[in-house]
């Protein structure tokens, strides 16, 4: 099945990639696996409040998820699957492409303004042409019109 991974974010940008990749998925017959990155911690010399900073963005991280998901169900009859992973984002992104031969996409969504994040800087990058599915980048300055008529 041709399977749509979606990284998000609480940016705008992360929002419309999402929709984008749902529609298509949904025109296609195809799936949505959404992907949220939790970032590696940074050290905290007491472990207690390590754990608790590690815990608090993880449920940040699924709480956005959760609501991604949900919205996305609501318009496209869409269930995504769900995947919350901690680490360094590219590092997270290239393994979950060579574990997932399904992927059809990698789906990202880029700002209105200022220069690419580091997601897809790097997946735009001198690597692409090695990638094993197709990398779309959806500008961020789409409306729900433009995302509609794209897509």
């Amino acid at each position: 099945m041709r399977t749509y991974l979606v990284v998000i974010d609480e940016t705008e940008e992360a929002g419309i990639a999402l929709r984008f990749a749902a529609r298509r998925a949904a025109k296609t017959g195809g799936a949505i696996e959404i992907l949220a990155l939790i970032p590696p911690p940074e050290f905290v010399q007491w472990g207690g409040v390590q754990a608790t900073i590690e815990e608090e963005a993880r449920l940040r991280a699924e709480a956005l998820v959760a609501g991604a998901a949900g919205t996305l169900v609501d318009e496209s009859g869409v269930r995504p699957s769900i995947t919350v992973k901690q680490g360094e984002p590219i590092a997270v992104v290239r393994k979950m492409l060579e574990e997932n031969p399904h992927v059809a996409a990698l789906v990202l969504g880029a700002a209105a303004t200022g220069g690419p994040g580091p997601l897809v800087a790097h997946f735009t990058g001198a690597g692409a042409g090695a990638l094993p599915c197709p990398v779309m980048i959806i500008p961020g300055s789409l409306d729900r019109d433009a995302i509609d008529r794209l897509s």
